[in-house]
């Protein structure tokens, strides 16, 4: 054990200034509700590719690579948009998407059951408005997963706003005190490599599904770590008793 010795000892989380302390706790907290409703999102959207509840390594695969041997409507109709409408009404979409999706029956079969059960939530996204005949033509070709330009925009917004979020409470936990500095840099760094991990692997997946493990693995490894980071963070600021210049060391 060394002591510390620049003249910042009460720089650590036992010994914030209130306000500062609100300000970390109430960021880490909604940081935390944000992780819950993120992997809420994900139950709701990949968890049901395959049709069942929960995230599996199928999903991850029908989400990247696709379900090669259907369509992206007929594996929707199966999966998570099956509730919303009824069997007779999925039947006929499918039996069009088999027969090579034929012009001849889009306004007379198939544009009538698009428009009352799909047009209110799909016309709020163009990119998804299965009123448009070009997009829905496009969406009963067989399912190859995810675009490479929706890859690409995911992938930005993630790498740029998910560093952000582990930044600042990496920035945070580095304050704590009691901990193994080379521990430490372990835990503040893990979610950055494993969220590499994580986007790489939706890349490696679009083209070989066998790398759908790695997704997963990404997703909990940075998701464990940060939740770990949090918990410490709040304990010491919170609930652990200053730590002043006599005890104050570090490892």
């Amino acid at each position: 054990m060394e002591r510390y010795k620049d003249g910042m000892y009460w720089l650590n989380l036992t010994r914030l200034s209130l306000p500062v302390k609100v300000l970390f706790t109430f960021y880490l907290l909604i940081t935390s509700v944000g992780f819950v409703v993120a992997g809420i999102l994900i139950l709701l959207s990949h968890g049901m590719y395959d049709g069942k509840f929960g995230v599996s390594i199928e999903d991850i695969v029908y989400s990247y690579y696709g379900k090669r041997d259907g369509s992206k409507l007929e594996i929707a109709l199966k999966g998570s948009m099956k509730p919303y409408a009824t069997e007779e009404e999925r039947k006929i979409l499918i039996q069009w998407v088999r027969k090579g999706a034929p012009d001849n029956e889009i306004d007379t079969k198939v544009m009538p059951i698009i428009k009352k059960r799909c047009a209110s939530c799909h016309s709020q996204m163009p990119e998804l408005d299965l009123t448009k005949k070009e997009i829905l033509k496009e969406v009963a070709k067989v399912d190859t997963g995810i675009s490479i330009l929706r890859l690409t925009k995911l992938s930005h917004v993630h790498l740029f706003g998910m560093s952000f979020i582990f930044m600042f409470i990496g920035f945070i936990f580095s304050f704590s005190v009691g901990i193994n500095k080379i521990l430490k840099s372990i835990l503040i760094a893990i979610p950055f490599i494993f969220q590499f991990i994580d986007i790489l692997a939706w890349w490696l997946t679009k083209f070989q599904p066998w790398f759908a493990w790695f997704v997963i693995v990404g997703g909990f490894g940075y998701f464990i770590a940060s939740g770990i980071m949090i918990v410490i963070s709040l304990y010491q600021m919170w609930f652990m008793k200053p730590v002043d210049k006599n005890s104050w060391t570090t490892d």
